[in-house]
């Protein structure tokens, strides 16, 4: 079976958000084997300066690399990276479960993910042009691996 990792620069705060979460987890269980690791972003002041915040996403990273398995296929989710429709997503992720390859996303704080995260990703993935709140992108995260699953096995649940 597969392995999912997830590596989020954040915390599920709200008791909905981790419902929803535990949902998803609970309904990919059949697909693969998912992990999430949540990393506490770095704190930084009310208007931080440029310098800050790449200071604070540097930090982070090293949190993130020490976090990846080895071997695993990377992929950042930020707002430069490749959008997909569910059908794409579903293929490449066919692709990595083919080779037997386990696939880490990485989700980063409010302030995105150091080039060191996405000079080392194999894919970066957008997921929209508009914003998402961090907490709420994991679990349109969960969803589309979900999804993904279930169109990759012929399931009635994609429309």
């Amino acid at each position: 079976m597969i392995k999912i990792n997830i590596i989020a620069v954040s915390r599920l705060k709200e008791k909905y958000l981790r419902d929803a979460a535990a949902e998803y987890q609970k309904r990919l269980s059949g697909f693969c084997n998912l992990t999430v690791t949540e990393i506490e972003p770095v704190k930084l002041p009310e208007k931080p300066s440029a310098s800050e915040i790449a200071s604070a996403l540097d930090k982070e990273a090293e949190i993130i690399i020490k976090k990846i398995p080895k071997s695993s296929t990377v992929i950042a989710l930020c707002i430069e990276g490749k959008q997909l429709s569910s059908e794409e997503f579903a293929y490449s992720l066919e692709k990595e479960t083919d080779i037997g390859n386990s696939v880490t996303f990485i989700i980063g704080s409010s302030y995105g993910l150091s080039d060191k995260i996405k000079c080392l990703s194999e894919t970066k993935l957008s997921f929209s042009k508009m914003t998402f709140p961090h907490q709420l992108f994991r679990i349109l995260l969960l969803e589309q691996i979900y999804r993904a699953f279930r169109i990759n096995n012929g399931a009635s649940y994609h429309k």
